[in-house]
């Protein structure tokens, strides 16, 4: 069962070759359903996965070496952002994701020749932000965000009979599939029948025991606008109100009623599914996260939680529909 969900709901495949004769592998993004994968395989299902297709792509280097009398050691990258979301930098997802970049760095270092990176979103550089520090210098400028003219830089280092039609080129499947779905998969939403675990485990920095009746009011300092406000949190035994504030004025003593209202108040059965979500300060100031438990007249609340503030990359990543190229650092 796992095994079929990887392998029906894992997006990427190898399509073609580069013009020097190295493997193209392509990861696609958008399709991807990080929680219903976690929830449906453990890291080491894909971390054995990232394995297997990264042998692939070695046996293949070494078939077009012997085929065009020369060597071949290294893979082009595609990496299709579009439909980047806040689903994908949901925490155990980046994790994961990491310990896959490591190990491909670990065993593989020669194995990636360069990476385009194309259709990147606005809130690209909050993502790059969160993994940049799973790769080493070397990796990392190998990395190339190409503007609104990807394809014409495509097709610059890849034939347009080895790039799909969706991509630029010529290539298609026998059925005339312009995206080449018999190589490349395109993943999907993970059916909730194939989960086989009902959360992912999270490793939490505080808990704390919210009475009946009473709230917890948590304060974080964001200094730069733009920035990440990211928590986790889960609750023992029911559900718990949650939201997010800003304060108006300086100093304390300010009611939550009186505040800035960021997210509204809302219950959440954190006891069932833990949350875990986000939100990009627009502003700087002090933002004040409410747990709260004021409608509960019986039962006080233990909540589990971890709080970060990422700060806002530190150079501003090009317009996507600038033409020009920019390496990441």
């Amino acid at each position: 069962m796992i095994r079929k969900v990887i392998e029906r709901y894992v997006s990427g495949g190898m399509c073609g070759y580069d013009r020097e004769g190295s493997p193209i592998w392509y990861d696609l993004i958008g399709p991807l359903d990080p929680k219903g994968l976690l929830m449906s395989a453990s890291k080491q299902d894909f971390l054995k996965t990232k394995i297997r297709h990264t042998e692939m792509l070695r046996q293949e280097c070494r078939r077009q070496s012997e085929k065009l009398g020369k060597n071949i050691e290294a893979i082009t990258l595609i990496y299709d952002c579009e439909g980047l979301g806040l689903k994908h930098i949901w925490k155990p997802a980046i994790d994961t994701y990491g310990e896959i970049l490591t190990m491909f760095e670990d065993n593989y270092p020669e194995g990636l020749k360069r990476v385009f990176l194309i259709k990147a979103p606005k809130m690209f550089p909050m993502a790059y932000n969160l993994i940049k520090h799973f790769l080493c210098e070397e990796t990392r400028q190998k990395i190339i965000v190409l503007g609104s003219n990807w394809q014409e830089v495509l097709r610059a280092h890849i034939d347009p009979d080895q790039l799909p039609v969706a991509y630029g080129g010529n290539l298609s499947d026998p059925d005339g599939d312009p995206r080449c779905r018999t190589m490349i998969k395109y993943g999907g939403t993970v059916p909730k029948s194939y989960y086989v675990q009902d959360s992912v485990s999270v490793q939490y920095d505080n808990s704390v025991t919210i009475s009946r009746g009473s709230t917890l009011q948590l304060e974080y300092d964001v200094e730069a606008p733009s920035s990440l406000l990211r928590w986790q949190f889960a609750s023992d035994g029911a559900d718990i109100g949650f939201g997010v504030y800003r304060r108006t004025k300086r100093g304390g003593g300010q009611k939550v009623t009186d505040m800035l209202q960021v997210l509204p108040s809302e219950r959440y059965n954190a006891h069932l599914v833990p949350e875990d979500s986000c939100l990009t300060c627009s502003e700087p100031g002090v933002y004040v996260l409410c747990f709260d438990n004021s409608y509960s007249i019986l039962q006080s609340k233990k909540v589990s939680y971890k709080v970060e503030v990422l700060p806002p990359p530190e150079e501003p990543m090009q317009n996507p529909r600038s033409r020009g190229e920019q390496r990441l650092q």
